[in-house]
């Protein structure tokens, strides 16, 4: 019988991998609906998306870590001063 802990850590993971599978599906939504204009001729114009990429929280969490791994890795070899 799984304890309530393994519950708790498979619902996290669940809800990560939704949140991921929801955020491409807004990107989706959001470049059909913005991606093309049609013009008098009737033809379909493709224009660029303007918007900046976005980073899952799962990324930002692995950066943060990396991040502070240098810092304390800087630290520790006494160079955390700046000249």
């Amino acid at each position: 019988m799984p304890s309530l802990t393994d519950i708790v850590d498979q619902l996290e993971a669940h809800r990560t991998e939704v949140q991921s599978e929801l955020g491409r599906l807004d990107a989706a939504i959001k470049a059909l609906r913005g991606s093309s204009t049609s013009n008098e001729s009737g033809t379909v114009r493709v224009s660029s998306p303007a918007t900046r990429r976005q980073l899952s929280a799962a990324g930002r969490k692995a950066i943060s870590l990396a991040q502070k791994a240098r810092w304390a890795k800087r630290s520790a070899s006494g160079q955390d001063k700046r000249d």
